[in-house]
This record gives structure tokens, C-alpha cells and sequence, in this order.
């Protein structure tokens, strides 16, 4: 889920790819998560690709939804207050890479 876009780059929240199966998992249990927040700083952006089904390969959120009956995007808008994901909306979950944490002091920053 994107929570900002900005020229100084990207924070996301969400959770690593591979967990996917697991999460969908601990949602359909009932059990709480916490997705993971990230920043990518704008220099280190080389794309964002979108979750979209590849031919009869559905897409990572068809899924999710299939698995557990629930959108992502309902279960991650509510994942950082600790929920099991019943309700509410959010955003589309984005695909990050991982991981640079995207802190760095100002003399490891590229100039822009």
C-alpha cells in the first residue's frame, strides 16, 4: 500500500512477497499482523510494476482474496493498528523490492 509519494521518494507498507501465502494463512486463522514500512529514496527507484494477472496466472491479490475471501487492500489498510483485517479499505498493495531501509546520512545521498 503506497502511504506516500513524494520527490524524495516512496514509503510503502506491506509485507515481503514471499509471505503472501502466509499471510493469507494468518488471515483466514484470525491471527494479528504488522506490515513492515519501507522508504525508498527517489534515486534508487528503477520501477513499480503493477499486480496485475499474468495470462491464467492470477494476479498476487486475486490470490490473497481467493484464499481468504477478503480484499488485500481492506486487510492491509487495517493491518497497522494490529487488526485481523475484517472491514475497512486502503489502497491496492504495491510490489516493493527488498532490502535497502532507504536510510542514509547526507554524504551518502546523491545530489539531485
Amino acid at each position: 500500500m503506497i502511504l506516500a509519494l513524494a520527490p524524495e521518494g516512496l514509503s510503502v507498507s506491506g509485507i515481503e512477497l514471499a509471505s503472501v501465502d502466509d499471510l493469507a494463512a494468518m488471515v483466514k486463522g484470525g491471527d494479528l499482523f504488522t506490515p513492515s514500512v519501507v522508504f525508498f529514496p527517489m534515486h534508487r527507484i528503477h520501477r513499480i510494476e503493477l499486480d496485475l494477472p499474468y495470462g491464467d496466472a492470477p494476479s498476487l491479490s486475486q490470490r490473497f482474496q481467493a484464499k481468504t475471501g477478503q480484499e488485500p487492500s481492506a486487510v492491509l489498510g487495517l493491518a497497522g493498528s494490529g487488526s485481523t483485517g475484517e472491514g475497512s479499505t486502503g489502497e491496492a498493495p504495491t510490489k516493493t523490492a527488498a532490502g535497502h531501509s532507504g536510510s542514509q546520512s547526507d554524504s551518502e545521498r546523491e545530489p539531485a
